[in-house]
C-alpha cells in the first residue's frame, strides 16, 4: 500500500530530439571540457607572472575571452544542434571550430614568445 505523502523523484526532463547516441549532449560535453582547459592554461598564465611579467596578463585575458565566449555560446549551440536532429538537417559548426583553433594558435605562440624571449 503506497503511502499518501511519499514523494516521487520528479520524471527527468524530456529531450528536444530523439536521437539515441545523444549526439548534442555529448557534443556540449566536449566543449565543456575545452572550455575547462582554457580555465587550466589561464591558471597557468597567472604562475608565470613573476618570472615572466605583466604581458602574462594578456595571455590570461585571451585564455578567460576564450573560455568565456564558449560558456556563452553552449545553450545556443545545444539548441541548434538538437533542432538539426529533429529536423534531420544539422550543420557543423565551422565557426566555433575555427575561432577555438585560433585562439589555441595565437596563445601557443605567444606563450613560446614569452618563454624565449620575455625570460
Amino acid at each position: 500500500m503506497p503511502r499518501p505523502h511519499s514523494r516521487r523523484p520528479a520524471p527527468p526532463p524530456e529531450r528536444p530530439h530523439e536521437d539515441e547516441g545523444l549526439q548534442p549532449e555529448r557534443t556540449t560535453m566536449a566543449w565543456g571540457r575545452t572550455l575547462m582547459s582554457f580555465v587550466v592554461v589561464s591558471a597557468v598564465f597567472l604562475r608565470w607572472l613573476p618570472q615572466h611579467g605583466p604581458f602574462v596578463l594578456v595571455l590570461f585575458g585571451l585564455a578567460v575571452l576564450t573560455a568565456g565566449s564558449i560558456y556563452l555560446t553552449q545553450r545556443p549551440r545545444y539548441a541548434r544542434s538538437a533542432r538539426g536532429i529533429a529536423r534531420e538537417e544539422s550543420a557543423p559548426e565551422a565557426g566555433a571550430v575555427l575561432a577555438t583553433a585560433l585562439a589555441v594558435l595565437v596563445l601557443g605562440a605567444l606563450g613560446v614568445w614569452v618563454v624565449l624571449v620575455l625570460v
